[in-house]
Formats: C-alpha cells, sequence, structure tokens
C-alpha cells in the first residue's frame, strides 16, 4: 500500500493545485496563481510540497513574454500508480494507470461469471499482481484499485445489491474481499459513472461541461459528469439508463420496471431477436445455448459492419431505441455531449453514433440553445477500466473535488481511513 503523505489528509489547496497541473499538462506558478486566485507566496509553497513528495517536477521554460521565461512544471507521471478493473458478466478487464492516467499495462481474461466470489476473486488478484510484476510497477508506489462493476450497488460497504451474474454476489463484500487477498485499497464503483469520469481525466472534454456517458457491454448503463464530478444522487445509483422504460406495456424486467430499454436494446437482446429471425443465426454461427454475450453480439456487430441488411437492421434499430435514450439525458441534464463507451459500442460505434445523433438531433429539446454532440469514448473498450483506475487518482489526489452532496468520497476498503 503507498505510504507517501498524498494517502493522508491533505489540504483542499493542495488537491486544487495539483488538479490544476494534471489537466494543463505543463503550467507555470504565476498561471497557477491566475487560474486558482492564490497568492503567489502560496503557490509557490505548494508546489514546492508537491515536488518535495515527488508528483511534480520542472518541465523546463515556456515561451519568453518580454520578461525572463516563466519555469514550468508538469506532473511525474511515473511517481504513483492505480490499477482498474472492470468485473463484468462475460468478461473481466485490468488496466494499470500512471498518475496522468495513461494505460502502461492491460490484461483480460474469462470466466469470472461462472465462478463463485470466494473462487473468482482471488483470480482477479492473482492478475493484478502478475499485472504489476509484468510492468514492473513499485507496489508501494501504487495508490489503491477502483473495482468497477453494474448496479445496483452500495459504494460505502463495498458490496452488489444485485444477484448477478449468481446469487452468490448479491451482498458478498466484493471491494473488502479484494483489498485482504491484493493488500491494496479498493473501490467499489459503477462501470458506467468511472467510464463517464475517465473522459474528463483524460483531458477529451471541456473542464467546465456537463456531459453525459451512455456505457453499453453486456448490459446499458450511464453517468453523468458536471464540471469533473460524477452526479452521484442520494446513493450513488443514478443515471441507470438502461432501466428507463421505453414501452408502458412491455414485460416486466428483473429490476422491477416495465419494458426496460435494456431489454430491448441491449447485446442480450439483439442476441435474442437475431436467433428469432429467419436464417441469421446459421449465417452468423450464433449459439443459442451461449451466456456469452459479448461474443455472439460482436458477430452481429461484425454483420452489420460488413452490410448483412437483417443485423444492421436490428443494430439500428437497438441504436434508435438508444437514441430515445439519449434524448432523455439530454432533457434531464442539459448536457452538451453524450459519450458512447464500453465493448459493445466499440464493436459497432459508427452505426450507433449515426443513428443516436440523428435521433438526438431531431428531438432533443434543448437544440435551440446548444447542440448535443455524440461521440465516441476516447478510452475505447477499456473505458470502464481506466475510469475506475482514475477514480482512484481522483479520490486520493484531488479532494477539491469532493461534491458537499455526496461528502467526502468512501474510505477504500482496506485502507481503515477516509482520504
Amino acid at each position: 500500500m503507498a505510504t507517501s503523505p498524498i494517502w493522508a489528509s491533505r489540504p483542499r489547496t493542495r488537491g486544487l493545485v495539483l488538479d490544476l497541473i494534471r489537466a494543463a499538462r505543463t503550467i507555470s506558478r504565476v498561471e497557477l496563481a491566475t487560474a486558482t486566485g492564490l497568492t503567489g507566496a502560496t503557490i509557490s509553497e505548494v508546489v514546492r510540497e508537491l515536488m518535495g513528495d515527488g508528483l511534480v517536477v520542472e518541465a523546463g521554460r515556456g515561451a519568453s513574454t518580454g520578461g525572463k521565461p516563466r519555469t514550468l512544471v508538469q506532473l511525474n507521471r511515473l511517481a504513483r500508480y492505480s490499477v482498474g478493473v472492470q468485473l463484468e458478466r462475460n468478461i473481466c478487464v485490468i488496466v494499470v494507470v500512471d498518475l496522468a492516467g495513461r494505460p502502461v499495462a492491460r490484461t483480460s481474461f474469462q470466466g469470472v461469471a461462472a465462478m463463485p466470489p470466494e473462487q473468482a476473486l482471488p483470480r482477479v488478484a492473482a492478475q493484478v499482481d502478475a499485472l504489476l510484476a509484468t510492468a514492473a510497477v513499485d507496489r508501494d508506489k501504487v495508490l489503491g484499485v477502483g473495482l468497477v462493476s453494474y448496479g445496483p450497488q452500495d459504494r460505502r460497504a463495498g458490496v452488489l445489491l444485485t444477484p448477478q451474474p449468481t446469487d452468490q454476489w448479491l451482498r458478498h463484500p466484493v471491494a473488502g474481499r479484494l483489498a485482504e487477498t491484493l493488500g491494496l485499497p479498493v473501490l467499489l464503483d459503477n462501470d458506467a459513472a468511472a467510464a463517464a469520469i475517465g473522459e474528463y481525466w483524460m483531458g477529451a472534454v471541456d473542464p467546465g461541461s456537463t456531459y453525459g456517458c451512455i456505457y453499453m457491454a453486456t448490459g446499458i448503463g450511464g453517468g453523468v459528469v458536471v464540471a469533473g464530478e460524477v452526479y452521484r444522487g442520494s446513493s450513488s445509483n443514478s443515471v441507470e439508463i438502461g432501466h428507463i422504460s421505453i414501452d408502458v406495456n412491455g414485460d416486466q424486467c428483473p429490476c422491477g420496471n416495465i419494458g426496460c430499454l435494456e431489454n430491448y436494446a441491449g447485446p442480450a437482446a439483439l442476441v435474442r431477436q437475431a436467433i428469432a429471425t429467419p436464417g441469421l443465426a446459421q449465417r452468423l454461427a450464433l449459439d443459442p445455448a451461449s451466456a456469452d454475450f459479448l461474443t455472439e453480439f460482436a458477430r452481429i456487430a461484425a454483420a452489420a459492419n460488413a452490410g448483412d441488411p437483417a443485423a444492421r437492421s436490428l443494430v439500428e434499430q437497438s441504436a434508435r431505441y438508444i437514441g430515445c435514450a439519449a434524448v432523455t439525458m439530454a432533457s434531464l441534464f442539459d448536457v452538451d455531449r453524450i459519450v458512447l463507451a464500453g465493448t459493445s459500442f466499440a464493436v459497432a460505434g459508427s452505426i450507433y453514433q449515426t443513428v443516436i445523433q440523428q435521433e438526438v438531433d431531431r428531438r432533443t429539446f434543448i437544440k435551440r440553445a446548444h447542440p448535443v454532440r455524440v461521440v465516441p469514448s476516447v478510452n475505447g473498450s477499456d473505458a470502464a477500466a481506466i475510469g475506475g483506475a482514475v477514480l482512484v487518482l481522483q479520490s486520493e489526489l484531488t479532494p477539491a473535488h469532493s461534491r458537499p452532496d455526496d461528502g467526502v468520497p468512501p474510505a477504500p476498503a482496506g485502507t481503515g481511513e477516509a482520504p
């Protein structure tokens, strides 16, 4: 576990300055003072402290503006690391990122969904250990692990509030057990929220913007980010876009709602629809008995991309349904951008992006005030895993982002202290 002073409680000023340095890539002390409104002396003191901890280094001098060129500072990217673990129904993705949130190592494997948590979590821990060793990352520099998965969740208790993939996972202390095995703090969060914040950390969006993320892997989720902060709601189970009703006369979803989006537009739904389409299942060699919906969906997406009329019709219909959800997101949160993230969007992104953008342009209430752009995630199919690692960096290094209505982020399991 990391033992440097940044793991302990820090002044908000320190986190604010560090976040500005991260976002700017390189910046002078004078520019930091201007951006924060703090005195030059205070900025110099904070920067000196950050440099003493090894988090910030000098990066040469900027262009002269008539006087002495200003000395620039930047993050020391190799000073700290974090790990992101995306625990999906069909796949587990693990990434290691540096202090700037840039991936330095990655692995993925299948089979976790078929295991009870007592067997699956030690396997995940072994893969994390192996990846850190392969990347030659000093564990003393690892801040923690962001474990991201589907909801609903109890973030503070570190448990899933859903019997998926099996009943054994319901209320199992996934964060605590993984922390005990790894000897590293573990922070549980929603995969869609993680994917959303990853866009902010990687500089893909304006720091002051309000944007949404629709996340699709095995299921469909959503997240909204306001000025660099994930919108949490009262229990951090907000923006579950896959469980909004798009058919008031539809079938009941296991979540309790009627006609949920996920049951019409998600990968599992498309696989069912493809199997029911005469000739399509045989043509694409779909396996009706397979529970690996990501692989089966990828075959449908590949056929759609290649111009198969039946496959493309199914994907476009899914995209129109998700376009309806995107319109709802834009109307509720007044977003200026909607990011499409996750494995399933990565394999059929161009079709989804085009159709969803058309629906948003045609139907969004706010279109007279400003456009709403639909864009792919900069983090591709690993958006959730990278976002999980970023959430650890954000919660530990930039406490200035704590929301008053969400309180201080929960202590990662295994630390015994609030960040």
